[in-house]
């Protein structure tokens, strides 16, 4: 059985460290691939996965992911696919939560999806588009399963507006460091501690960061002031080069080892 949010973050800091989340879109490659990727994930020092469900309007997203996602799709991934790779993330003894737009959670059925995620043994859900005035619907439906919701704020949010997002999140908050897309960077924004100690004064959630990181040393440089550091688009750009699935599983075992690393000081 896997571990809850809190309990991987607990161990992250009595260990003194943050706490290593890695995302992947379920599906990419293909279905059977992403499970082994986020296997290689693990194994390489990934704390918490998280599982993208691909959609056709990744508003949000850089062209990595946009790739990767649509490679996806056209492969067939659907939000059965998605849970399907949870279920099996899980059983592995992975600690694992969805990444998805409101959008396909709405039109899967709220309810539905928060029971089969639950059964699946996922923890909880990113939902990066939905604001707490909308949340309703879905704080009952987590709420009555026992999943955690995460919910985002930025560089732009108030400090009420911080208030007000970590007030219905749970699990941890998802501070984003920039205000575009996402993407691997050289810098990781100059924005995101000041985001993270505004947030401190007004959550006792855990806090991670996300949107470019891609190097150990960027990863140490956020573990110093979050709880948590978060990749997506480095290990998927470390799969869209690689020539064979043997060398892109490689790759990313390499990456999670060089980020793992970076979050524990190494």
């Amino acid at each position: 059985m896997s571990r809850s949010l809190a309990q991987v973050f607990a161990e992250a800091k009595a260990e003194s460290r943050a706490a290593l989340i890695g995302y992947l879109p379920a599906g990419f490659p293909t279905a059977e691939q992403s499970v082994d990727m986020i296997a290689a994930m693990v194994d390489g020092g990934v704390d918490i996965v998280e599982v993208g469900l691909p959609y056709s309007d990744p508003l949000m997203d850089g062209p990595d992911i946009q790739s990767a996602v649509e490679l996806a799709l056209r492969g067939g991934a659907t939000t059965d696919v998605v849970l399907d790779v949870v279920r099996q993330v899980s059983e592995s003894g992975t600690t694992a939560v969805v990444m998805s737009y409101w959008n396909p959670i709405e039109r899967y059925g709220i309810d539905r999806f928060a029971e089969r995620l639950a059964q699946a043994g996922g923890h909880g859900v990113i939902t990066p588009d939905l604001t707490p005035e909308e949340a309703e619907p879905w704080i009952a439906a987590t709420s009555a399963r026992d999943l955690d919701r995460i919910f985002l704020v930025a560089p732009s949010s108030t400090d009420a507006r911080i208030s007000q997002v970590s007030a219905v999140t749970s699990g941890f908050l998802y501070a984003a460091s920039t205000m575009g897309v996402t993407g691997a960077r050289t810098t990781v924004s100059s924005a995101a501690p000041e985001l993270v100690a505004r947030s401190r004064q007004l959550t006792k959630l855990p806090i991670a960061v996300g949107l470019g990181v891609s190097t150990g040393a960027q990863a140490a440089d956020v573990a110093a002031f979050a709880d948590g550091v978060i990749v997506g688009s480095a290990f998927v750009r470390r799969i869209l080069q690689a020539e064979t699935p043997a060398e892109a599983t490689e790759q990313v075992r390499a990456l999670a080892r060089d980020l793992a690393r970076g979050v524990r000081g190494e």
